[in-house]
């Protein structure tokens, strides 16, 4: 990736440029210390005058009135806020009238924001004051009072909380009064710049120390930049919070989120004092020392598929290789590309107007269709549909072209979803809420209504990081998640009523992907890159989740690295230096996968033998147990040394009923309560009470018992032996009770215990099931 930039010849302003904002993607308003403010239309590249300012007016920032989310032009949009070096704010038109100045600050306003949805606007200057203004240009309130001026301003994402500088400090303030204030020493010298993404939730800040960071929000040095030769005067996020630019004197750099650059420019520009973003994110433009404004375009971009390599050569082209057989395709398009994703053999490319989608096994006749609005944010893909994200909403759409559903949710706030907090299968997407950022809403594909009973799944702490699985059933499908304390956690998304078991699978997991044919996660924990071959197991069998996954150093990946991709075989990991590693998975485990979800376990069983892999039969053995194959589960157990588990799997095929079987199965898998209400349902009560007391459940074998007006003696009796084999009396209240005046008759006890298993023998025997498999013998 790299920035096309373009200059003038002469520049159209006297003195230096001191900001720019633009109005559309193709529409830049530039301020100068010449007093005049232009606009620059790029589709004609036109610049004319908009008004000429009074003499005294020396601008210095200026920033647009947001465009309310997935709202068209409204009369506010079309005004901006210029701060000047007279102390005053000027709300000006897009005509150029000044509709309102307003004594702000004792010295220059050095900075101006609006918040995200244009309902308040704060200025710094430089008497060290920050201020909260209505849009009408009020005071609300002056939020922070500082001993040295304060040279940059930024709203945090939900417009709750500002980002300011303070000398060589960076402050994190609070709207509500007495809410703790974070402040951290973040430079060597004074901080001229910072800014604050909405998306990724990341700040930037730049100083005459001469160099740029990247921090979270809690104030974690996240990146920091090698000194560049003169202080760095500006710094951007794009809006999507994937890149941002970096300005300087006769330097103009493109960096990745993450910080390490992808180019560097050495134009004739002076310093650099302010950089702006157009909506779309494909170029930006620079306020320069020598009276230019500096265009950039992002090209070369550049999409990865299997055996596929596309660029983005122009603005309107894509070349298409195929490193099998080298060829080459050109893709023409009308408009300029904005977003694009190439995955599951489909290229999916956004324009400012139109979505193409190209089949990768024909790249001449993509299919085409018209977008509402031109600013696709974001682009997921699945095997059998892709998501659109654009500021009205979210669209999901098959690779016909077709419009499937639209889901929607309380507070949806499109402008911030990243590939991170949305996720997307073959029936289910996901999307992690911002307003409450331990809350997953879970939508059908089909239909874009709320999974199961509604209700989104709540986790206990903030989430970071959610994915879906991409195979297997609708039933059966999980989402993994990292919470704040780096945490990885499994869950089943189909649930109705019943509280939904949330499993710790990892600690201290950075990034995770799944995997596109089979359900394998990926993750880097610590100083370990993880598999995890079958993370179901930990619902299955949760002492052998350990057996069952692949661990590797990961110190070769240095720090902070990202999962890319994990296609097929193939892993692909970006280091924080922006270069990327390939690692080659072993493919017997998705060929298990393969075998197991066409129920050929003894193909299962033969690739186990013939890989001789431990790990490969601790998968094997968890995945019989889930599909209740208790052959293939002794098996598996047996090759594993997990004798316990072999004795406990031949116990099952003994029992006399089916239910007891299946219920048995559950038990091993730890679903106690679900084993129970099965052997209830069935009529099957002192099984269930059996249950309870071999699992030491008292209280609850007593309820059932004294419930159901049966076998209270039997539960009694074994409570007894139990303290006796211990040496301890009886403090239970409930047991003292019903215990009163009861003899203990163990013959009774065993007579009536052989009654109840020639009972469900009896039963089993003459169950429907088998009665027929009796008639077709005869």
């Amino acid at each position: 990736m790299r920035l096309k930039t373009s200059l003038l010849k002469e520049p159209k302003h006297k003195e230096l440029v001191s900001c720019v904002g633009w109005t559309t993607a193709d529409e830049l308003y530039s301020c100068s210390d010449d007093h005049q403010i232009m606009k620059w239309n790029l589709l004609t590249s036109e610049t004319t005058r908009v008004v000429k300012l009074p003499d005294d007016i020396y601008p210095v920032d200026l920033h647009w009135f947001p465009r309310t989310i997935g709202v068209k032009k409204q009369s506010h949009a079309e005004s901006f806020v210029l701060t000047s070096s007279d102390g005053k704010f000027h709300l000006i038109s897009k005509l150029g009238r000044v509709e309102k100045s307003v004594e702000a600050h004792c010295g220059a306003v050095l900075a101006g924001r609006w918040n995200y949805e244009g309902t308040a606007l704060v200025t710094v200057g430089e008497d060290g004051q920050v201020k909260i203004w209505s849009k009408s240009g009020m005071l609300r309130s002056t939020l922070a009072q500082q001993g040295s001026p304060v040279y940059s301003v930024a709203w945090g994402p939900d417009s709750e909380k500002v980002l300011y500088t303070s000398g060589k400090q960076l402050i994190i303030k609070p709207l509500q009064p007495n809410a703790k204030v974070l402040q951290w020493k973040a430079h060597d010298g004074l901080i001229l710049k910072t800014d604050w993404n909405s998306v990724n939730d990341l700040i930037l800040s730049a100083g005459e120390d001469c160099k740029y960071k990247v921090w979270d929000s809690y104030g974690r040095l996240l990146y920091s930049s090698q000194p560049h030769e003169y202080p760095i005067t500006s710094v951007a996020w794009a809006v999507d919070g994937e890149l941002f630019a970096v300005g300087s004197f006769h330097t103009l750099r493109l960096c990745d989120k993450t910080g390490w650059s992808y180019a560097l420019e050495k134009p004739n520009t002076g310093s650099i004092f302010n950089i702006a973003w157009s909506t779309d994110g494909t170029q930006l433009a620079g306020a320069c020392g020598n009276g230019h404004v500096i265009f950039a375009h992002v090209v070369e971009q550049h999409w990865e598929w299997k055996n596929f390599e596309i660029t983005l050569i122009k603005r309107r082209t894509m070349e298409v290789h195929n490193v099998i057989n080298d060829a080459v395709d050109l893709l023409e398009f009308r408009d300029r590309v904005i977003k694009a994703s190439l995955n599951y053999g489909h290229l999916v490319v956004s324009t400012s107007l139109q979505c193409y989608v190209f089949s990768t096994k024909n790249w001449n006749t993509p299919l085409i269709f018209d977008l509402k609005e031109g600013t696709v944010s974001l682009i997921l893909q699945a095997e059998r549909h892709f998501l659109l994200v654009d500021g009205g909403g979210l669209y999901l759409y098959s690779y016909e072209g077709r419009l499937i559903s639209s889901p929607k949710f309380p507070g949806m706030r499109t402008d911030i979803l990243n590939a991170q907090t949305v996720s997307l299968s073959n029936d289910t997407l996901a999307v992690k809420d911002k307003a409450d950022e331990k809350v997953i809403y879970i939508f059908e594909a089909l239909s874009g209504k709320p999974l199961g009973d509604g209700k989104p799944l709540t986790h206990k702490t903030e989430i970071v990081v959610i994915a879906l699985d991409q195979k297997g059933l609708t039933s059966e499908r999980k989402i993994a998640f990292i919470d704040k304390n780096r945490d990885l956690y499994i869950t089943s998304v189909k649930r109705f009523g019943k509280e939904q078991k949330i499993v710790k699978i990892g600690t201290m997991v950075q990034t995770l992907a799944w995997n596109d044919t089979s359900n394998i996660l990926c993750g880097i924990q610590d100083t370990h890159f993880t598999v995890w071959y079958y993370p179901n197991t930990v619902n299955v069998d949760k002492d052998l989740l350990p057996k069952t996954l692949y661990e590797k150093d990961a110190s070769e990946f240095g720090k902070n690295p990202q999962i890319i991709h994990f296609v097929g075989n193939q892993i692909t990991i970006r280091r924080a230096d922006g270069s990327l590693i390939h690692l080659n998975m072993s493919p017997y485990p998705a060929i298990l996968h393969e075998y197991i979800s066409s129920s050929k376990w003894e193909d299962a069983v033969r690739l186990c033998r013939f890989v001789k892999d431990q790990t490969m039969w601790a998968c094997l053995a968890a995945m019989a147990v889930a599909n209740k194959d208790m052959t293939t589960a002794e098996i598996a157990y047996a090759s594993i040394g997990e004798i316990d588990k072999v004795q406990y799997i031949n116990s099952i095929k003994d029992l006399p009923s089916k239910e007891s079987r299946m219920a048995h199965t559950l038990l091993f898998s730890g679903n106690t309560q679900e084993a129970e209400t099965l052997l209830l349902q069935t009529g099957l009560v002192y099984q269930a009470i059996q249950v309870n007391i071999n699992l030491y459940n008292w209280d609850r074998a007593l309820e059932l018992a004294v419930k159901h007006k049966t076998h209270v003696d039997t539960v009694l009796a074994y409570r007894q032996k139990f303290l006796e084999d211990f040496g301890k009396k009886e403090t239970n209240k409930r047991f003292l009770q019903y215990a009163e005046g009861l003899e203990v008759d163990w013959n009774k006890i065993k007579a009536k215990i052989e009654m109840e298993i020639a009972k469900e023998r009896e039963r089993a025997a003459t169950s429907p099931a088998v009665r027929a498999s009796v008639t077709v013998q005869q």
